[in-house]
């Protein structure tokens, strides 16, 4: 930061039209949440380790960089909760809302998609909701389901699922609204997580997609997350 604040300047994150973030993945999603409201660009240059999100650092041509860049916009999902006590809360998630067991007993979850029960119970470790953007973050390590950056689509993949142990999950229309219902939420806690904000001890869960706010990546031409995402379905 401090060599490329001597190359280039910095006018603040308050006043910037473009933001150059440093680090990794979650630094990434920090920064997107932080200008989520501004709708102000981010190109981000890995510093950390898996760095999905983010280009190659380099010290050097930054401003041709920046001109060059292709943009790659993400819808979030708005996650909407009630916790034991009644309370209501809110966040939002460019990655994925996650439910999790939050004792030695296996959650008991109920899943409901546009008022229809389509799961009285699943018996689990929990269950995600995740954009195209987030699925090849937690979802893909769930075994979920890898969504083209562009589609239309939101990924249901369950956590560890004890019953029915072979559901591997489904693949939604991002138009459709997905809420959870713990069942016997005092003996079986569970927590709700969009990206990194959690609530605990939660009894109901409901998730869609927000199209009042977006964020903008971008990346090096060749480099794109849609072309990321389409090479990553090819790893074995």
């Amino acid at each position: 930061m401090a060599r490329l604040r001597g190359l280039y300047g910095d006018c603040g994150i308050h006043h910037a039209e473009l933001v150059v973030a440093l680090g990794g993945d979650g630094l990434m999603l920090q920064t997107l949440h932080k200008l989520m409201e501004r709708r102000v660009p981010v190109f981000g240059m890995n510093c950390g380790s898996v760095g999905f999100l983010m280009n190659d650092y380099a010290d050097e041509g930054l401003i041709e960089r920046l001109v060059a860049a292709k943009p790659t916009r993400i819808t979030p999902l708005q996650m909407h909760v009630t916790d034991r006590t009644g309370r209501k809360h809110a966040a939002l998630a460019l990655n994925e809302v996650s439910l999790f067991r939050t004792s030695y007993q296996a959650a008991k979850i109920e899943i409901v998609v546009d008022g229809r029960t389509q799961m009285e119970e699943l018996i689990c470790d929990g269950v995600l909701l995740s954009t195209p953007a987030g699925s090849t973050a937690y979802n893909l390590s769930a075994h979920g389901p890898i969504l083209p950056i562009d589609a239309p689509l939101l990924a249901l993949t369950p956590i560890s699922p004890f019953r029915p142990r072979r559901w591997r999950g489904a693949i939604l229309s991002d138009a459709v609204t997905v809420t959870f219902r713990t069942h016997e939420a005092e003996k079986r806690p569970v927590s709700a997580v969009a990206d990194n904000v959690e609530f605990k001890d939660v009894t109901e869960v409901v998730v869609r997609e927000d199209k009042t706010h977006q964020v903008t990546l971008l990346f090096d031409p060749g480099t794109s997350l849609e072309e990321r995402v389409l090479s990553e379905q090819f790893r074995y």
